[in-house]
C-alpha cells in the first residue's frame, strides 16, 4: 500500500477553509485555483504550485474547470519514505513555487496513470517529490541567491517610500533592478514570499500605522498619503493587515498615551 495518497480533482468555486494533519502538494494541469496559505494568497496554475505543511491553515476556491493533482503524505508514514529527507525539507514552511517546464511535463505524463494504475502511486509520488526537490533546488537556491544580488531591496524601499502617495507599477520596480517585469515578479515572490504589489502595500500600511500612532493627522489624510483613494478601502486593507480598524488603533493609542 502506498504511503502517498494521490488523486486528481476539479475544485469547485465554493470557498473551502481548513487545515489537516498531513502534508499536501498541489499541482495544476489546467484551470486556476485561488489559494491562501496563512493569509498569503496566490493563484495555482500550470506555472504555479504550492506545498502545504500539516496544520497550516489554508483557503481555496477553484474555477470549476481546473484539473488539479493533490498529493497527501501522512506524518505517521513519513519516516518510511525513501525520499523522507527531501520531503521534510520541502515542507519546512508553507510555500508557493514556480513550476518549471520539466516538472509540468512530468506531471502531465503521470496524471493519467494515477487513476489507471493505483499500484504505482508509491513510485509516482516518489518520482514527483524527488523531481520537485531538484527543481526547487536548481531554481530557488542557486538562481535566487544570484538574483538576490540583482533585486536591490534598499533601492526598492527608497523608491516605494518616496512614492507612497502615487501609483507604483511592477514595470518600474523591475527597471530599478534591470530585470524584465515577468522575471522580476517571479524572483521577487520566490525571494520574499509575496508579490511586489503586496510588498508595496505592506510598506505603505506600516507607514500608516506609524502616522496613526505618532501624529494627529485625520485618517482620510493618512489614507491619501499612503496611496489609497478613499478611507473605506484603506480601512479594509488596514484591518486585514493588523486585525483592527485604523480608528480602533488610534483610539487605543490615545488611551495609552492618556494613561501614561
Amino acid at each position: 500500500m502506498s504511503v502517498f495518497h494521490l488523486r486528481t480533482r476539479t475544485l469547485s468555486p465554493q470557498v473551502v477553509a481548513h487545515s489537516h494533519r498531513h502534508h499536501q502538494l498541489i499541482l495544476a494541469t489546467s484551470g486556476e485555483t485561488e489559494l491562501s496559505l496563512e493569509g498569503q494568497g496566490e493563484r495555482i496554475t500550470r506555472a504555479r504550485g504550492c506545498l502545504i505543511p500539516a496544520t497550516c491553515h489554508h483557503e481555496y476556491q477553484g474555477d470549476g474547470r481546473n484539473r488539479t493533482l493533490v498529493v497527501d503524505i501522512p506524518l505517521s508514514h513519513l519516516d518510511s519514505l525513501s525520499c523522507a529527507d527531501e520531503v521534510r525539507r520541502l515542507f519546512d514552511r508553507p510555500r508557493f513555487f514556480a513550476v518549471p517546464d520539466s516538472l509540468q511535463s512530468l506531471t502531465n505524463g503521470l496524471v493519467p496513470q494515477i487513476d489507471m494504475q493505483p499500484g504505482l502511486h508509491g513510485d509516482i509520488g516518489t518520482l514527483l517529490f524527488r523531481s520537485l526537490y531538484l527543481a526547487l533546488y536548481d531554481q530557488s537556491i542557486a538562481p535566487v541567491s544570484s538574483c538576490e544580488r540583482r533585486i536591490h531591496k534598499e533601492r526598492l524601499d527608497d523608491y516605494i517610500d518616496s512614492h507612497r502617495d502615487e501609483p507604483i507599477e511592477v514595470e518600474t520596480l523591475a527597471s530599478l533592478c534591470a530585470l524584465s517585469p515577468g522575471h522580476f515578479h517571479t524572483r521577487f515572490r520566490d525571494l520574499f514570499g509575496m508579490t511586489p504589489m503586496a510588498y508595496v502595500q505592506q510598506r505603505r500600511l506600516a507607514h500608516a500605522a506609524r502616522l496613526i500612532q505618532d501624529s494627529r493627522l485625520p485618517l482620510g489624510d493618512i489614507a491619501q498619503r499612503v496611496g489609497f483613494h478613499d478611507q473605506g478601502s484603506f480601512s479594509r486593507a488596514y484591518r486585514r493587515a493588523y486585525g483592527k480598524a485604523p480608528s480602533v488603533h488610534r483610539r487605543q493609542t490615545f488611551i495609552e498615551q492618556r494613561d501614561d
